[in-house]
C-alpha cells in the first residue's frame, strides 16, 4: 500500500513520495508534507525556469534562485514563469 500524505501543495490527501527528493530540512518537509503529483509538477516547472532564464544548476547562485523558488512553489503562493514566457501549443 502507497505511503499518503495531506499535501500542502493541492490541499488534499494523495500518494506520498518513496524517498526524500531533497536533501536537508526542507527535503524532509517535502517528503512529510508533498505527494508524488504535486512533486511532479514542481520538476515540470523546474524545468520549464532552467530553461527560460538559462540557469546551470551546477552554478550556487541558480541552486539558490531554484530552491526559493521550490519553497514558493511547493509550500507558498507558486512560482511564477518569467513575464516573457509563452507555453507551447
Amino acid at each position: 500500500m502507497s505511503r499518503m500524505v495531506q499535501c500542502s501543495r493541492l490541499q488534499r490527501e494523495a500518494e506520498g513520495l518513496d524517498r526524500q527528493p531533497y536533501p536537508g530540512d526542507l527535503g524532509k518537509r517535502i517528503f512529510h508534507n508533498i505527494s508524488k503529483q504535486a512533486w511532479q509538477d514542481w520538476l515540470r516547472q523546474q524545468t520549464m525556469l532552467i530553461n527560460e532564464y538559462r540557469l546551470s544548476p551546477m552554478e550556487p547562485k541558480a541552486r539558490r534562485f531554484l530552491e526559493g523558488e521550490m519553497e514558493k512553489f511547493l509550500f507558498g503562493t507558486g512560482s511564477e514563469p518569467p513575464s516573457d514566457y509563452k507555453p507551447q501549443t
